[in-house]
């Protein structure tokens, strides 16, 4: 088992930038591939970013390509989201995710909210106008 804790969210004016951090307990982090979703009030939860165990292969929304970037620091046990560009569209909480490598049979199935067993409890972003 994992256990996720999400950090980092606050308010942003429209163009900033903010950095997301997720502290996986554990000592087989690098066993997990972890993705980062976003749901905004009234929506459904949204996929955002996504990273392999190794970190050598990253997958993105269309809407946030350009301006996010997921990163893994599997010393640190940690999975980041540094956000560019900030809009207020972006605005939402944040939910990183965990789910173990071998559970994988395509790389879409990082995409699917349903892929993953393993939820921080979120951080909220909110991006004024």
């Amino acid at each position: 088992q994992v256990q996720l804790v999400e950090s980092g969210g606050g308010l942003v004016q429209a163009g900033g930038s903010l950095k997301l951090s997720c502290a996986a307990s554990g000592r087989t982090f690098s066993s997990y591939e972890m993705g980062w979703f976003r749901q905004a009030p009234g929506k459904e939860r949204e996929f955002v970013a996504a990273i392999t165990w190794t970190g050598g292969n990253t997958f993105y929304a269309d809407s946030v390509k350009g301006r996010f970037t997921i990163s893994r620091d599997n010393a640190k046990n940690t999975v980041y989201l540094q956000m560019n560009s900030l809009k207020p569209e972006d605005t939402a909480v944040y939910y990183c995710a965990a789910e173990l490598r071998y559970r994988r049979s395509v790389s879409s199935d990082l995409t699917r909210r349903g892929h993953y067993d393993y939820w921080g409890q979120g951080t909220q972003v909110t991006v004024s106008s």
